[in-house]
Formats: C-alpha cells, sequence, structure tokens
C-alpha cells in the first residue's frame, strides 16, 4: 500500500512523511479514526515506506522486494493483530496468528476498507466478543525481543484496539514504552473512550480526520466509473464523510429509496391520525404493509429502517431551524422533509426519543411488528399532544 493509494487528507500524509524524514517518528503512534476512514490504509502506507528500498521523498516505491511482500501484507517484519474468536475451525486458543491469512485476504479484498462488523461476518462471530487476547499480547512481547528480519524497522499494527482485552492490556505497556530496536507500534481505533489511558499515554496521537464531501464524492467516481454526478452527490450527501457507509448506500440505493418512500407513506399516515383526518387519508393498512416488508428483511434491515427515521427527524429538525449548512439530504429526501415544515422542536425531540426506544427494543429480539406498530402510536401521540 503506498501513500498516493490511501484515502485520506494530503495534509495528514505530509505529517507523517515529515517526521520519517526529520528522524522524530514516535515509537507508539495511536491513530484516532472515524467511521469508514482509510486508516489501517495509512498504518500499512507508513510501514511500507519505512521498509521501501528506493523511496522518494512522498511515497515508497511499490517496486523493490519490500513493497511487493507489503503488497501482499506477507513482510516479515509487519505484523498484524485484530480481534479474533473461536471459528468452525478453530474451537479452542484463538489468536491474530492462527486467522492472520483469513484477515489479510478479507483486507486485501476490499482494498483496506475494513469494518468491523464486516470483519464479524467473515469470521461468523456476530454473536460472539472477539478481542485482542492475552495469546495475542505474549506473541507481540515475544516477537519484539527478537531482530527484525530485515534489519529495518519492525511494526506492528493493532486493528480495532479498543477489544484489546482488559486481562491483556497490562502485559504491553512496558513493551509500548520501551520496545526493543527499531519498533514501530500503530494502534488503531474509532473508540479512545474504551482504552485504557494507561495505554494511550504511552502513545502519540494522530487524528485522522472525515473525508470532505467533495473528496468522498471523487473517490466515489473513480471507484465506480458508471455512478453518474448526482448519484455520487446524494450518496455523499448521506454518507456523513464515511467510505464504506457510501458504498453500502450504492449496493443497496433501491432498497435506501424504498425505505425513504415507507417513512413517507408512515409520516404522511402519522400527521392525518394526529390531526383525526378522514379513514382515507390516514391508509393505516397500507402503512401496516410496508411495516410487514420491513419485519421480513431481518434484525439489521430493521434497525436501518428506525435509523433512517432518526435521521430524517434530526434533517428536518436542522432544516425547520434555518441550519440548511447542517442538512445532509438527497433530493428525494429534501422534496419529502419539505412536506413536514410544521413539526416543531417539541415533537421531534419527543419522536426521537420514542426511536431511540425502537431501536433499543429491537436490538434485543423483540417482537418488531408489534414494536413499529407501537412506535407508529407514540409518535401520532406526540404530534397530538400540544
Amino acid at each position: 500500500m503506498q501513500f498516493k493509494d490511501v484515502l485520506v487528507s494530503q495534509k495528514l500524509k505530509e505529517q507523517l512523511l515529515s517526521q520519517v524524514h526529520e528522524h522524530r517518528i514516535s515509537h507508539a503512534q495511536f491513530f484516532l479514526a472515524q467511521p469508514g476512514s482509510h486508516a489501517f490504509a495509512l498504518a500499512v502506507a507508513l510501514a511500507q515506506y519505512l521498509c521501501c528500498e528506493h523511496p522518494s521523498d512522498t511515497d515508497s516505491c511499490g517496486t523493490c522486494p519490500s513493497c511487493i511482500q507489503f503488497s501482499k501484507l506477507s513482510h516479515p517484519d509487519l505484523h498484524i493483530y485484530f480481534p479474533n474468536c473461536t471459528t468452525k475451525t478453530i474451537k479452542k486458543d484463538p489468536d491474530s496468528i492462527q486467522l492472520a491469512q483469513e484477515f489479510k485476504d478479507y483486507v486485501i479484498e476490499n482494498q483496506y476498507h475494513i469494518d468491523m462488523q464486516d470483519w464479524l461476518t467473515v469470521l461468523q462471530g456476530e454473536n460472539k466478543q472477539p478481542s485482542i487476547n492475552i495469546r495475542d499480547c505474549s506473541h507481540i512481547i515475544n516477537q519484539n525481543s527478537m531482530r527484525s528480519y530485515m534489519g529495518g524497522y519492525k511494526t506492528y499494527i493493532l486493528w480495532s484496539v479498543d477489544r484489546l482485552h482488559h486481562a491483556a492490556a497490562p502485559k504491553l505497556l512496558k513493551t509500548l514504552e520501551e520496545p526493543d530496536g527499531k519498533s514501530l507500534f500503530i494502534l488503531i481505533s474509532e473508540k479512545p473512550d474504551q482504552i485504557l489511558s494507561t495505554i494511550l499515554s504511552r502513545t502519540q496521537l494522530v487524528k485522522i480526520p472525515k473525508l470532505t464531501d467533495e473528496e468522498l464524492q471523487t473517490a466515489l467516481q473513480e471507484a465506480i466509473p458508471e455512478m453518474d454526478a448526482a448519484t455520487a452527490r446524494d450518496i455523499t450527501a448521506i454518507a456523513d464523510g464515511d467510505y464504506n457507509k457510501a458504498l453500502q448506500i450504492y449496493r443497496n440505493n433501491a432498497e435506501q429509496r424504498d425505505m425513504i418512500d415507507t417513512f413517507d407513506a408512515m409520516m404522511t399516515s402519522i400527521v392525518a391520525f394526529a390531526h383525526q383526518r378522514p379513514a382515507g387519508e390516514i391508509n393505516y393498512a397500507h402503512v401496516q404493509e410496508l411495516f410487514g416488508d420491513i419485519v421480513s428483511q431481518g434484525r439489521e434491515k430493521q434497525k436501518a429502517f428506525v435509523n433512517i427515521i432518526l435521521r430524517m427527524l434530526r434533517n428536518l429538525l436542522m432544516q425547520n431551524a434555518g441550519a440548511n449548512a447542517l442538512v445532509k439530504v438527497t433530493d428525494q429526501e429534501s422534496g419529502i422533509l419539505s412536506t413536514f415544515r410544521d413539526l416543531n422542536l417539541k415533537h421531534i425531540t419527543k419522536m426521537t426519543e420514542e426511536c431511540n426506544k425502537a431501536m433499543y427494543h429491537i436490538g434485543r429480539n423483540g417482537n418488531t411488528a408489534i414494536i413499529l406498530t407501537d412506535l407508529y402510536f407514540k409518535m401520532a401521540g406526540c404530534l397530538a399532544d400540544k
């Protein structure tokens, strides 16, 4: 992975390169990532640059034996650790080394755009609690006591370090503070509040900012040449700088539009019901059919629908408050929101609370048909309450 292929700001790349050129690179760095960011790719690009045999001022060469090994994530001085758990083939005492090839294949196949939920799907561990465990930490300590294979830097990348097991974390403290030889530790996480302060205090913070709308739109159109500018603009508007989310929206574009239409039908019916309009305007039977479609699609789709309601309510609040710069909507969504301008802060706040309750109950395997029906009447009640 070369810097030119990493989807982060040019300013951040230059910051890291400057540290290398001035020989002041910290031996332990914490990459504070944003959802969907290319943080893991940036970590590999930095490690590759440090080991490259013919680096330029701005990037690794990409062609020397070291760079070729890095392109396959198989360089002997690159050590990768990640949350792991038992699988169908590993029944006991899992660790990152046993699952290394599966993780490398997953990373390369997804062009380094990796996500914990996707990795759990690969592991078939959605109902487990994967962690970077004590065995992983023992491997790190033992490996760090040895000399590098190629005579240069040894790089240890700990992806999703917020899942470092609480019993394992103390084992790493001394190694992070006083590593052997030319060692570079890169810890990556989106959740710094879930990491021990004693771990964070031994690292240098590197903030990875969200992609701007312009950067994300350009990246999407380069990755998917058949995507037209209007579609890229719509996806960018709701992806909030998250490249993984943008790709997911693109793949599920028709499904996303259907859910927005369901939100429109639901809200139209709720408004009519709350204002005691004729049954034909309420059209409750149609809303129940739409709920049935949502229920049939499984828990993740059910939660996705409630998240759409929450996002639309937030945008409606921003729109009605005149904060148009904070409104992130597609053209389809903009047209729908314009019909609900009468909802005020009190209405939207109460509706949001009810949506959060519904999300909680869906996450705990409640009956979604009942939950959505209850949400419908609770939101109508929020409007009826003057």
